[in-house]
């Protein structure tokens, strides 16, 4: 299910500001490469420049070259939206060979549009005790943070 809130937009750049941290420009994070944890053809097609700071912390940014919808334009919004699931599995507590801890949903609020083709993550995962867990990220462009995004885990020991 998807819901999306229509808001009526009103000028209010003379108060516009935000306490969440900035991350690392795109081009001051390092490649990475995401096939070396994840398989799969989005994966693939993943651009990801990443910031492992400790199990469960990462600050990392993500393109693709893939166009949403073959042959037509979208808007920043659609595009960054079909980007804004990857942020599970870039900010690991633990190898996936070990424990399973896909996302039940995703929830997101934007409080800027996005701009550009880079979408950047502020990501922390927690995993509770009793098989719940929780990846949340402050979302950014290439101007500094425009959302947060939460998704909620169930996480197993992986099946061997």
């Amino acid at each position: 299910m998807v819901r999306a809130w229509l808001m009526q937009s009103f000028e209010t750049q003379p108060f516009h500001g935000t306490p969440f941290p900035t991350i690392a420009a795109p081009d001051d994070m390092p490649s990475w490469d995401a096939t070396t944890v994840w398989p799969g053809g989005f994966i693939e097609s993943a651009d990801v420049r990443r910031a492992h700071l400790e199990p469960g912390r990462a600050s990392f940014w993500v393109r693709t070259p893939v166009a949403l919808v073959a042959d037509e334009q979208v808007s920043a919004v659609a595009r960054t939206a079909g980007l804004l699931d990857i942020a599970n599995g870039m900010s690991t507590r633990v190898s996936p060979t070990e424990v399973a801890f896909p996302n039940l949903d995703l929830t997101v609020h934007l409080f800027a549009m996005p701009h550009g083709e880079w979408v950047g993550f502020d990501t922390n995962v927690s995993f509770g005790a009793s098989g719940i867990g929780l990846t949340h990220s402050v979302v950014s462009d290439v101007r500094g943070p425009i959302g947060t995004s939460s998704q909620i885990l169930t996480v197993r020991p992986a099946t061997r």
